[in-house]
């Protein structure tokens, strides 16, 4: 950027800053007056003006499109392969004694067995031999069992029940409610809706999503379909129906366009088909129906949706803060005065998403480096190249995101009055 640019860029964001208590002011001097206030009035303001009606007639468009894409890819119930995936059904145990015993077989070695109390009755699990992977819970800890299956005309198992792994529903129920109550502490309101979101947007990925794709439905229309719906979700919640909202709506949906066009290139280009690990082997055994290929290229949408949709928010509230600041900056000068806050915060987005994708990668990694297998090989590897060509396309999603929003929003708040913007509370800036 140009040392003129900059100067221009200083003084609009002073400005911006420095008009936060006038629109404080003007809020307040609006609900004396009786005037409608909070989304609906924002929304009947943007209606009055030639670009608020384009912004508004184009996020209805594709809030139609997001609901069509639901009503026509909503699967109906998905019968289960009959699979023990994971050992099948659970329950509950307690440990009641730990123990070291002979092994079953010819081979002299010591086992591990606990007694376990499955509703009321006492149960005995042999765990495998000491050491190794071989598990150890101690008395008093909560596991999981799942049930031997008998076949007719085969003897009875010796033990009912095989172990599953240890009961971790509630310590992630404690680390949940530590994060409602700082969100709610922290952020107040904000905090609870942006805590409905989350609940929202995982209840349609767990509703919609996944049973749609187990159902053989295209990957890339549903991931789409449910993106644009938790993006709907999650902004209309935590920044409310107003100029930010629905300009970051718009730059979500062109980013999310663009970025299934560069995964589905991505994934060709690549050669990648899915069959990374057993979880896949399994998925394909049981469910024939559905794409390999298509849940990679759904996960890389779903993976960099949440910093697109935080990045779009930022992007547009920046344009309108601008806006009302400076009512006669034009689109050019909105533009440039907000990308300088979209690239400062686009570097620290794209390390976020690369570390984040390096952290779940990690334990294969460790693998790799522990084998002694070579940088060459390792990238040849399917389960390493697929997480690399995921977060290349989640940084091209956001490098593309911050034009395109800031590029979209300017355009249309320049042509939106000042005054029908909103009182700049549902936006935020970094």
């Amino acid at each position: 950027m140009s040392t003129g640019q900059q100067h221009v860029a200083g003084d609009d964001l002073d400005e911006l800053w420095a008009s936060g208590e006038r629109r404080r002011r003007a809020r307040q001097d609006r609900r004396r007056r009786g005037e409608p206030d909070g989304p609906r009035g924002d929304l009947a303001a943007l209606w009055a003006s030639g670009g608020g009606r384009a912004l508004i007639v184009l996020c209805l468009l594709v809030l139609l499109g997001t609901a069509g894409g639901l009503l026509a890819f909503w699967p109906g119930e998905v019968k289960s392969s009959g699979a023990g995936a994971f050992g099948g059904p659970s329950r509950g145990a307690e440990v009641t004694a730990s123990r070291i015993v002979p092994c079953s077989g010819q081979t002299a070695q010591r086992c591990r067995q606990i007694e376990v109390d499955v509703d009321g009755r006492p149960e005995k699990l042999t765990l495998g031999p000491v050491g190794g992977l071989t598990p150890s819970p101690q008395p008093g800890s909560a596991v999981r069992v799942t049930p031997v299956p008998e076949f007719a005309g085969v003897p009875s198992p010796e033990e009912r029940f095989a172990y599953a792994g240890v009961d971790r529903r509630g310590g992630l129920a404690w680390l949940g409610l530590l994060l409602a109550v700082v969100a709610l502490v922290t952020l107040r309101l904000r905090g609870a809706l942006a805590a409905l979101g989350v609940v929202g947007s995982v209840g349609l990925v767990v509703a919609f999503l996944i049973p749609a794709m187990l159902e053989g439905s295209p990957a890339v229309p549903v991931a789409l379909s449910c993106a644009l719906a938790v993006t709907v979700i999650t902004v209309g919640l935590t920044h409310g129906l107003a100029a930010p909202s629905l300009a970051a709506l718009l730059g979500v949906t062109v980013t999310l366009l663009l970025s299934a066009g560069l995964a589905e290139v991505a994934v060709r280009l690549v050669a990648l088909d899915g069959r990374s690990n057993e979880i896949a082997g399994f998925l394909a055994q049981q469910q024939a129906d559905v794409s390999l290929r298509g849940i990679v290229l759904a996960g890389m949408l779903i993976g960099a949706l949440g910093v697109l949709a935080d990045t779009a928010v930022t992007q547009s509230s920046a344009v309108v803060a601008l806006r009302r600041a400076n009512p006669g900056l034009s689109a050019r000068r909105l533009y440039a005065g907000a990308i300088t806050v979209g690239r400062d915060h686009l570097a620290a987005t794209i390390h976020t998403l690369v570390l984040a994708y390096v952290g779940t990668a990690l334990p294969l990694l460790l693998v790799l480096r522990s084998s002694g297998v070579g940088a060459t090989d390792a990238l040849n590897a399917q389960d390493v190249a697929e997480p690399i060509a995921a977060t290349i396309i989640g940084c091209l999603a956001l490098i593309a995101a911050v034009p395109l929003t800031t590029g979209l929003a300017a355009y249309l708040v320049a042509r939106t009055p000042a005054n029908a913007l909103g009182d700049g509370d549902h936006g935020h800036v970094h």
